[in-house]
């Protein structure tokens, strides 16, 4: 069995209260998120990806750190924060939304959570929104509270993850809704549950509030789900791929705009509320975006593995952008990937080249997301067990 010690893990990076029975379980590589250890490797990645697609795995990603914002003016700073409009968002509901500077550019994508009528959670992607909402709040002039609680999420994800969810909480959990949450307890662990996920499969976030019950939460759950097939996992390049979701860093940054995505329905420009980002928003609305997110299919043999680095995307010989995710899906038998292109080259069929470690190769841009585009799977009823 692998040590933690072979790792080779220090103090600066923080371990999650899952960590030691990730290892147990059969962790074979880590790497590092939000400042946190974050297991990126369960053995065969093509088998966790159709453990997922077929089955349910469980995921260890309390890297998605929360940021808390309460007090009487809680519901005004979020909206602040972010060009979504939340003046429907209700107690119990959750919401994807960007969190955006004053350029318009994207410096996180978190699922907002409404725990309450002034009680909110950013469960955050891989940047520093706590010190960016806590610098905000210095000069913002209202009465909020912004801290990074004691919360720590899973991730169950995959067609059974229902079944495993009712056999750990009972039939009433097949009426959460996609995108709403509510309070729980497991053989009295305190959770908040949302059936929320980063797989575009069926799934659910279990988000522990008490970081000290995290091996009994998770050896919980797997116990529950072995006679369902479920298995330890890690979040899928490839299903994420398919599924056109994005990867902070990689295919978004704070150089990008909603626009540049394709993330015009996260824009309200013409709400009554202000946020931060809303003049550049406008300007970049009004001119247009000059590059745009695309798919690709690259043509060749199957990549080995996910790329390291952008790739170059060519054509006629100029660089005209870059891919930013790229992988080879066994379920579609293609190479897929998301590219960042001028918008000159952005429409559906363009012929360009890849440069990556292969040399070049022929590429299409093509539609995205490559599977289910209408993500009926992750938000399809729950069937009831019983």
């Amino acid at each position: 069995m692998i040590q933690a010690a072979e790792f080779g893990f220090w103090t600066q990076i923080r371990k999650s209260p899952y960590f030691e029975s990730t290892v147990r379980w059969g962790t074979k590589a880590f790497s590092v998120y939000n400042h946190m250890f974050i297991p990126r490797d369960f053995g065969d990645p093509e088998q966790n990806f159709w453990n997922l697609v077929n089955d349910a795995i469980l995921c260890d990603v309390a890297v998605e750190r929360q940021v808390e914002i309460t007090g009487p003016d809680a519901a005004r700073f979020v909206q602040m924060l972010t060009p979504r409009d939340l003046s429907t968002m209700a107690v119990g509901q959750c919401r994807y939304v960007l969190i955006t500077n004053a350029e318009g550019g994207i410096l996180n994508d978190p699922v907002l959570l409404r725990l309450g009528a002034a009680h909110f959670w950013l469960s955050l992607a891989d940047s520093d929104i706590l010190l960016w909402a806590q610098g905000v709040a210095v000069h913002a002039g209202m009465d909020v509270t912004i801290r990074e609680p004691d919360v720590s999420p899973l991730q169950l994800q995959g067609p059974k993850s229902g079944m495993v969810m009712q056999a750990l909480f009972g039939e009433s959990i097949a009426d959460l809704r996609y995108y709403w949450l509510r309070e729980a307890e497991l053989d009295g662990i305190p959770l908040i549950v949302s059936r929320t996920g980063w797989s575009s499969e069926l799934g659910y976030e279990l988000y522990l509030r008490d970081g000290a019950r995290g091996e009994e939460l998770w050896e919980r759950i797997m116990a529950a789900g072995a006679p369902l097939g479920l298995k330890p996992g890690h979040t899928s390049t490839i299903r994420r791929i398919e599924g056109g979701m994005l990867s902070y860093r990689a295919d978004a940054d704070s150089d990008t705009n909603p626009f540049e995505l394709g993330l015009d329905r996260l824009v309200n420009l013409d709400m009554e509320a202000d946020f931060i980002g809303k003049a550049a928003l406008r300007r970049i609305r009004a001119q247009g975006p000059r590059r745009r997110q695309v798919g690709l299919v690259i043509d060749g043999a199957p990549l080995p593995g996910p790329n390291t680095t952008f790739w170059p995307v060519l054509k006629d010989g100029a660089v005209v952008g870059k891919v930013t995710s790229a992988v080879h899906s066994p379920r579609l038998e293609r190479n897929i990937a998301l590219a960042m292109v001028s918008s000159a080259h952005a429409a559906v069929g363009e012929a360009v080249e890849v440069a990556g470690p292969f040399g070049r190769a022929a590429a299409t841009v093509a539609d995205r997301p490559f599977h289910d585009p209408a993500k009926r799977t992750a938000v399809a009823p729950v069937p009831r067990t019983a």
